[in-house]
C-alpha cells in the first residue's frame, strides 16, 4: 500500500480508507483498467455506424493498445485472467464479465456487418469472433516477448484474411492510441501486478 500511495501521491492511510481488503483493491484495479481499455478500444468504435467498420476499429484499437505499452506485460486482462482464471471469487467473476463483454462486442459487430451485407450471412459469427480473438491474443503473447511490431502486423493481416474469407473487404488501419496521465500509468503498473505490492523495496 505504501508503494501505491507514493505512486499516486497520497498518504497510506488516505489510500487505505478507500479499500477494506486486498480483494477490494484488486477489484478497483480491474475497474480502472476497464476504463483505460474503454478509452483506447471501445469508445472510438462506438462512434462507427457500420458493423464492419466498428469491428475493424475494435481490432485496430486493441492492437494500438498493445503497441502503446499501456500496461506492463501486455494486455492487462489477458495477463490477469490467466493468473486468476482458476481462483473462484469476485475478482475472477469481474474479469469473466469483462471477457464476455469484449467477445460480445466483437460478435455483435460481426452480426451487424452481416445485416449490412458486408459479411456473408451464412458465416458463423461466433467462429469469426473466436478466430479474431485468437489472432489478437497471440499477437499480445508474441509482442510481450519480441518487443517488435511484427506480431502486431501479423495479427492485422490475419484479421484481414479472416474477414476476406467471410466476404469482407477494405483492410484495417492502425488506430491512434489514446493518452493516459503519467501518474495513472505509474499506479496502474503497480496495480497490474498485485504481488508487487507485497514485495519489499529494492
Amino acid at each position: 500500500m505504501s508503494r501505491l500511495a507514493d505512486a499516486v501521491g497520497m498518504s497510506k492511510s488516505g489510500l487505505f480508507a478507500h479499500f477494506g481488503s486486498k480483494e477490494e483493491l484488486q477489484l478497483a484495479t480491474v475497474e480502472k483498467a476497464d476504463s483505460v481499455f474503454s478509452a483506447y478500444v471501445i469508445e472510438p468504435a462506438m462512434a462507427v455506424d457500420s458493423g464492419l467498420g466498428r469491428l475493424r476499429v475494435l481490432v485496430s484499437g486493441y492492437l494500438a493498445y498493445l503497441e502503446a505499452d499501456t500496461f506492463p506485460g501486455g494486455c492487462f486482462f489477458a495477463s490477469v485472467l490467466a493468473e486468476v482464471g482458476t481462483q473462484p471469487g469476485a475478482v475472477r467473476d469481474r474479469l469473466v464479465r469483462f471477457l464476455a463483454d469484449w467477445l460480445g462486442r466483437l460478435e455483435t459487430a460481426v452480426r451487424d456487418a452481416q445485416a449490412d451485407g458486408a459479411i456473408d450471412p451464412a458465416e458463423d459469427p461466433a467462429q469469426i469472433t473466436f478466430e479474431i480473438e485468437a489472432a489478437l491474443l497471440l499477437a499480445n503473447a508474441q509482442y510481450i516477448v519480441s518487443r517488435t511490431p511484427e506480431p502486431i502486423e501479423r495479427a492485422r493481416r490475419a484479421v484481414d484474411r479472416i474477414l476476406a474469407a467471410a466476404g469482407a473487404s477494405t483492410p484495417a488501419q492502425p488506430a491512434t492510441p489514446a493518452r493516459l496521465h503519467p501518474a495513472s500509468h505509474r499506479a496502474l503498473r503497480l496495480l497490474a501486478d498485485p504481488d508487487r505490492l507485497d514485495r519489499p523495496r529494492a
